[in-house]
């Protein structure tokens, strides 16, 4: 088993069946397949059998002499009048690093990326401040000198007019969003490459540094880029084709079929982007290529695909709480300086002053140094946890983790 950083260790055998450049394996459609897998590796009895009992806590020693076949070890049921549950059940699992090596709850995913900004603090702050500061002085002069200034809707408009009026008004606002989604992406490629190295070292408990992160995540940035573009590209032509009929028809009816399209677009993209959502994990901890790792993902999402769009959401959700509660102090501050609040209520960003971008682009860093690493972090820990809870990844883990009863067994 390749045991470089990043995870080829763990993440290079595909269960898909296509060359990955090293030699394939049988993988399970679910952990319960892996079954006998996983009977195979287990540690030596030894390190298994019930802890021996504490003076003082009302427990008997054992009884001289011989054991007998009442008395413990794996396997065997307890003596009469003991205690069941003493030594019995699964051990506790293995935890090399942020999460333990079995299946994951939802506070489990969620604490190991938390837990990974606490251990790799150095590496994860340098880098989302760096990304943060970068995109945010862009988007400054981006909102100061480049956005259009928005078109003047006449509220008494109807029939035709009215929705003329709202298409330019769509249109404008896409075309104001574009350079912002851009720095976005940009932001977006750096943030997920590197930091989904360094949860990769911290699930193994491994140190990483930014420069090692670094020359891990390069080789992959261009496919990693052909990804973020895509799935944006077929969003948009998703929900363009679901609103175009709408729009050709025009008139009142046109406006409610457009609406309707929209709306079924809407669900499609959604239902789509949660079947690739594993797709950049897998891009860069299985060195798939960009098709393969679409594959990849709609594979490892097949059957779960309610409980990671929760899970998604969940994080979308916390993300965006965390956010407006950093930004909306800054916000205010920046009201007050520029104008005591003038350009807030105008309606128009271009009446911005500089005090005001500036103060909130301040806190826009600081949420976007914080939600980064989350969101990076749950989709990296969601692709683990698929991976245990179907191909028994844990044993993988444990054996690149160099965990005690977990060795290659030897041909």
């Amino acid at each position: 088993m390749n045991d470089s950083p990043g995870w080829a260790s763990p993440g290079s055998a595909p269960s898909d069946g296509e060359d990955s450049g090293t030699p394939g394996q049988p993988e399970p459609s679910d952990r319960a397949r892996a079954s006998s897998q996983w009977s195979r590796n287990q540690p030596p009895a030894g390190q298994w059998s019930p802890p021996a009992a504490t003076p003082g806590q009302g427990t008997p020693p054992p009884p001289p002499g011989p054991p007998g076949p009442q008395q413990g070890g794996w396997g065997r049921p307890p003596a009469p009048g003991g205690n069941w549950n003493h030594g019995w059940g699964p051990a506790p699992a293995a935890k090399p690093g942020v999460i333990p090596l079995r299946p994951l709850g939802v506070g489990e995913i969620l604490d190991g990326a938390v837990s990974t900004m606490r251990a790799h603090w150095r590496t994860v702050l340098g880098l989302t401040l760096t990304v943060a500061v970068i995109t945010q002085i862009a988007d400054i002069l981006v909102q100061r000198y480049l956005l259009p200034d928005p078109p003047e809707i006449d509220p008494n408009a109807t029939g035709t007019e009215a929705i003329d009026q709202a298409f330019d008004s769509l249109r404008s606002s896409l075309l104001g969003l574009l350079p912002v989604a851009v720095l976005a992406l940009i932001g977006t490629l750096f943030v997920t490459a590197v930091l989904t190295v360094v949860i990769s070292r911290s699930v193994l408990g491994r140190p990483v540094t930014l420069r090692e992160a670094w020359a891990e995540a390069r080789p992959r940035l261009l496919p990693l880029l052909g990804l973020l573009v895509l799935l944006p590209l077929m969003a948009g032509a998703i929900v363009g084709i679901g609103i175009l009929p709408g729009a050709l028809i025009g008139s009142n009816g046109g406006a409610a079929l457009a609406g309707l399209g929209g709306l079924a677009a809407v669900v499609v993209v959604i239902w789509l982007l949660v079947q690739f959502s594993l797709a950049a994990p897998a891009l860069m901890l299985e060195r798939q290529g960009l098709v393969k790792s679409l594959r990849r993902s709609a594979k490892l999402v097949r059957g779960a695909w309610w409980r990671i769009f929760g899970i998604t959401l969940l994080t979308l959700l916390l993300t965006f709480i965390v956010s407006m509660i950093i930004a909306i102090p800054f916000t205010v501050i920046g009201t007050l300086v520029d104008d005591g609040g003038g350009s807030l209520f105008s309606g128009s960003t271009s009446d911005f002053g500089w005090p005001f971008l500036i103060i909130t682009e301040i806190g826009a860093v600081i949420g976007s140094a914080i939600t980064y690493p989350i969101s990076a972090g749950v989709a990296a820990l969601l692709y683990v946890d698929q991976r245990i809870r179907r191909e028994a990844l844990d044993l993988d883990l444990a054996r690149a983790a160099n965990l005690p009863g977990y060795e290659t067994p030897r041909s």
